[in-house]
C-alpha cells in the first residue's frame, strides 16, 4: 500500500498517491455489508490489498454517516492495552480525560453516526474483537469496518474475503496493475500484442497477488520481460516439482518475497532483517545506529540502504523523503530471519539502547537552542519509543531502566499531548516500585504534572506523595520538581495560598540544588498564578524573570511560549490590548513551532478575546473553533479555571449577540477543521482575515456540472476519474472543484460528503 505521506490529523483517512485498479465487485460487496450490518471485517492474506479496498469503501459511503468515518491504524501498535487509548487519539478526543480510555470513547460514540476503520488488526484480534462487540452492543450509530487477515469472530459479523486480482487471457486487473507500476519503473512500458502473453503468465504464475506483482515489477529495472518471466517460471517450477499444481496464495505472496530475498546481496539481507527490529519509520541515523556491525559496518549501511528501495523492499516516506519503512508482510519476513540469525536479543537491546539515549538527551539539553528539532526527533518515532519502554518492562531486571526512559521523558508526553499515555507509562513504574525510591517519587512526580493538565484530583494526591518521599530520601531535584507541580495542581484548583507556599518552598529548594529547568518552569507557573489572584505586576515581572534566565537570544520553545503567554494575558487583564496581542501572538507562533497543541490552544483563546475587545467578532469566535480541537490535549479547557472560562464566555455571549447562534456555529466549526499553519497565520497577522468563510447565506447555489462533480468527489474518486467518468479535462475538474470548496465554504475535498447531505437535509 502506498498512500500520501503527508501530515494528517489523526483518524483522517490517507489520499492515495497511486492508481487503484479494479476491484468494483469487492467494493459494491462492502458498500452492501455496511447498508446491512454494523460489522464488517475485510479479511484476506497479506500482501492482497484490503487496506486499499477498506479506505476506498469508506471514502465512497463517508457521506451516509452524519459524523464521517475515523480511521485506526494498528499497524504499529504492539500494546492490546494501548488500544482503546489510540481509538480514542484517532477520534480526536481530550488526551487528558482522566476516565479510562474506553469509557471516553463509549460516551462519546454513543450519539454519534460514524464510521470507525481498525485497519490491521490481525495480531491484536482479540483486543480488537472485544473492542469492537463492545462498541456494537452499547452504541447505535457506530459501524465498525477492520481489516484482518482472519475474521474478529464478532457475532453480527459480515466477511468480505478479498482475493487476489483477477487475471485473464486477454488481460484483466493484475495486468492492469503490473503495467501500471512497470510505467513507474519504465514510462514507456506498454501491454502489446507482443507482450501480453508474458504479462498475463507473470500476473497469473504470481497468483494475482497485488504485494508480489508490485514486487516483481522492480525487477524490469535489470530484467527485460520475457527473461523476468522464465526465472520466475523457473523458480515455480522447483517449488512445485514441475507440476502446474498452484500453490497456495500465503505460498505465492512468500515465494515473491523469498524471490525478492534472494535477489538481495548479503548485506542487503542483513539490513532487512535487522530494520524488522523497528516498528514505525526509521531514518538513516536510526538505521546505522541499531543496525550497523560485524559483516554490515556502518559504512556499508547506505549502498544496503538504496539497494533495498530499489527493489521496493524498503518505502521512502516523509515531505523531504529522509525516513523509511518497511510494509507489515517484509517486515514479519526480516523478523523471521532475524530470529535464525540469532540476532533478536541483540538487535532488540541495542534499539532499546537508542531511544533511552535519545530521551536522555532531550532531557538534559532541555533548555538547549534545538529542543525543538529533539522533541520533533521523538515525536517522529514514538512507535519505537513505545516499543522501547515495552522491551524494558517486559525484560528481566531492567525495571530501573524502564524508569529511566520514561522518566526522561517528562516534557515530551506534555508537549505531544499525550497526558494519558504518559500517565499509563508511569502508572506501570509506581506499579514495579511500592517502596519509598526515586524511581517511584519521580515517576509520582511527572504523572502529577500530566494529571494537573487534566484538571484530575489525584494529581493533588500523586504530588503530595513524591514530596514526602523525596523528603525522606534527601534528594533536592525531586523534591523541588515535585513542589513544583503541587503548586501547579493547586493553581489549577484555585487554592492559592497554598498554591504560592508550595511555590515559595519550592523556589528555596531548586536555587540551592541549582535545577534550571525546574527554577523557569516554576517562574512561569508563579506568574501564572499570580495573574490569577491579580498580582498583575508581579506576574510580569516574575514572567522577566524568566526571559531573562533563558537569555535573549534563547530558542527554546517549552517554557519560552508559556512565559511570553502569561505575560499577554497579564497584560490583556492591566488593559494593555497591543502588548498583550504582540505576546500573545509571539507566543502562537513559539507554541506552532514546538508543535506544543495545549499551548497553541492558550494562546489561540488570548487572541480571540482580544479580537471581540475589538469588536471583531466573526474573527473571534474562529479562533476560539481553531483552539477546539487543540484543547483534545487537555482534559479541560484553560486548566479548569473560573477566571479563564469567564473570559472564555464572555468571547463567546458577545460573538453570539452580534452574530447570532447559527452564524456563530459556522465560523467555530470552520475554524476547527484548518489546518493549523493557516491558524497561525492569519491569528498572527500574516494572512488577511479574507480566509474567514462568509455567511451560508451569500454564498451560490451549485451548478449542475459542479453537483456532478461534487457528488463523484464524495465518492473518493480522484480528479482525473472524475475526468474520466464525464469525459471532460482534468483541468476542467480541478477548476470545478476549487469553485465547490469555496461555494461551500469547506476547507477540504474530504468534507464535501458531509456539506452536501447537511444541505439535503
Amino acid at each position: 500500500m502506498t498512500l500520501a505521506l503527508v501530515r494528517r490529523r489523526p483518524g483522517e483517512l490517507p489520499v492515495e498517491v497511486t492508481g487503484f485498479v479494479g476491484r468494483n465487485k469487492e467494493l459494491t460487496r462492502v458498500d452492501e455489508a455496511l447498508r446491512q450490518t454494523r460489522m464488517v471485517t475485510v479479511t484476506g492474506p497479506g500482501g492482497v490489498g484490503k487496506t486499499r479496498i477498506a479506505l476506498r469503501s469508506a471514502a465512497r459511503v463517508a457521506g451516509r454517516y452524519a459524523h464521517g468515518v475515523c480511521l485506526v491504524e494498528l499497524s504499529e501498535l504492539r500494546d492490546p492495552e494501548l488500544l482503546p487509548h489510540t481509538v480514542a487519539n484517532c477520534l480526536g478526543l481530550p488526551e487528558g480525560d482522566p476516565r479510562p480510555p474506553l469509557d471516553a470513547v463509549l460516551d462519546h460514540l454513543r450519539e454519534r453516526n460514524l464510521l470507525l476503520i481498525l485497519d490491521t488488526c490481525e495480531h491484536l484480534v482479540d483486543a480488537c474483537a472485544m473492542l469492537s462487540d463492545i462498541l456494537l452492543h452499547e452504541t447505535t450509530g457506530v459501524s465498525v469496518l477492520a481489516t484482518s487477515r482472519q475474521p474478529l469472530d464478532v457475532p453480527g459479523e459480515h466477511i468480505c474475503p478479498i482475493a487476489p486480482l483477477p487475471v485473464r487471457a486477454n488481460g484483466g486487473d493484475a495486468v492492469e496493475l503490473f503495467a501500471q507500476r512497470a510505467r513507474a519503473v519504465d514510462p514507456a512500458f506498454t501491454v502489446h500484442d507482443g507482450n501480453r502473453a508474458d504479462v498475463v503468465a507473470l500476473c497469473r504464475r504470481l497468483d494475482g497477488m497485488p504485494l508480489a506483482i508490485e514486487l516483481a515489477t522492480v525487477r524490469l529495472r535489470v530484467l527485460p520481460l520475457d527473461q523476468l518471466v522464465a526465472r520466475l517460471e523457473d523458480r515455480f517450477r522447483l517449488l512445485t516439482g514441475g507440476r502446474r499444481t498452484a500453490l497456495p496464495r500465503h505460498q505465492t505472496l512468500r515465494t515473491a518475497i523469498e524471490w525478492s530475498h534472494e535477489l538481495c546481496s548479503e548485506q542487503e539481507q542483513l539490513l532487512w532483517s535487522r530494520l524488522s527490529v523497528f516498528a514505525g519509520s526509521f531514518d538513516i541515523a536510526a538505521i546505522e545506529e541499531v543496525c550497523a556491525g560485524g559483516p554490515l559496518p556502518r559504512e556499508d549501511i547506505l549502498e544496503a540502504l538504496v539497494g533495498l528501495v530499489d527493489k521496493s523492499v524498503v518505502q521512502r516516506e516523509g515531505a523531504d523523503g529522509s525516513r523509511y519503512r518497511m510494509l507489515d508482510t517484509l517486515r514479519e519476513y526480516g523478523a523471521e530471519h532475524l530470529a535464525l540469525r540469532g540476532e533478536q536479543a541483540q538487535l532488540r537491546e541495542r534499539h532499546y539502547a537508542r531511544y533511552l539515549r535519545l530521551a536522555e538527551e532531550f532531557d538534559r539539553h532541555f533548555l538547549a537552542d534545538d529542543q525543538i528539532k529533539r522533541y520533533r526527533a521523538l515525536r517522529e518515532q514514538h512507535p519505537d519509543i513505545r516499543l522501547a519502554i515495552e522491551y524494558a518492562l517486559a525484560a528481566p531486571g531492567k525495571d530501573s531502566e524502564a524508569a529511566a526512559l520514561t522518566g526522561s521523558l517528562w516534557p515530551y508526553w506534555h508537549i505531544a499531548g499525550l497526558h494519558t499515555e504518559g500517565r499509563y507509562w508511569y502508572a506501570k513504574i509506581t506499579d514495579r516500585f511500592p517502596g519509598a525510591v526515586r524511581e517511584r517519587a519521580w515517576a509520582l512526580a511527572q504523572s502529577a504534572y500530566l494529571g494537573a493538565f487534566q484538571a484530575d484530583p489525584r494529581a493533588l494526591d500523586e504530588a503530595e506523595e513524591c514530596v514526602r518521599i523525596a523528603d525522606h530520601l534527601d534528594d533536592p531535584v525531586v523534591a523541588g520538581r515535585g513542589r513544583v507541580y503541587l503548586n501547579l495542581s493547586l493553581t489549577f484548583m484555585e487554592r492559592h495560598e497554598e498554591a504560592a507556599r508550595a511555590a515559595e518552598e519550592a523556589y528555596r529548594i531548586l536555587e540551592e540544588a541549582g535545577d534550571v529547568v525546574g527554577l523557569v518552569t516554576l517562574e512561569t507557573q508563579i506568574g501564572y498564578m499570580q495573574h490569577l489572584s491579580g498580582q498583575l505586576d508581579e506576574a510580569l515581572e516574575v514572567c522577566e524573570r524568566g526571559l531573562r534566565r533563558l537569555g535573549e537570544d534563547s530558542k527554546e520553545g517549552w517554557v519560552r511560549g508559556y512565559l511570553h503567554f502569561v505575560t499577554g494575558v497579564a497584560r490583556f487583564r492591566r488593559g494593555e490590548y497591543e502588548q498583550s496581542r504582540a505576546s500573545g501572538a509571539t507566543a502562537l507562533r513559539i507554541k506552532h513551532e514546538l508543535g506544543d497543541g495545549v499551548g497553541m490552544g492558550y494562546c489561540l483563546e488570548l487572541l480571540a478575546w482580544l479580537a471581540g475587545h475589538d469588536g471583531r467578532h466573526e474573527e473571534a469566535v474562529w479562533l476560539l473553533g481553531a483552539a477546539d480541537p487543540l484543547w483534545a490535549g487537555a482534559g479541560a479547557r484553560l486548566g479548569g479555571t473560573s477566571l479563564m472560562e469567564e473570559f472564555h464566555q464572555n468571547a463567546v455571549r458577545a460573538a453570539h449577540a452580534a452574530l447570532g447562534e447559527q452564524r456563530c456555529a459556522e465560523l467555530r466549526a470552520d475554524g476547527a477543521r484548518r489546518p493549523q499553519d493557516e491558524v497561525v497565520a492569519l491569528a498572527t497577522g500574516r494572512q488577511a482575515k479574507e480566509v474567514i468563510p462568509a455567511p451560508r447565506s451569500q454564498t451560490h447555489e451549485l451548478t449542475r456540472r459542479e453537483h456532478e462533480v461534487a457528488l463523484l468527489a464524495s465518492e473518493g474518486l480522484s480528479n482525473r476519474e472524475i475526468a474520466e467518468r464525464l469525459v471532460i479535462s482534468k483541468r476542467t475538474v480541478d477548476a470545478h472543484l476549487e469553485r465547490i470548496l469555496a461555494k461551500l465554504g469547506v476547507p477540504s475535498r474530504g468534507e464535501i460528503a458531509a456539506r452536501l447531505s447537511e444541505l439535503d437535509g
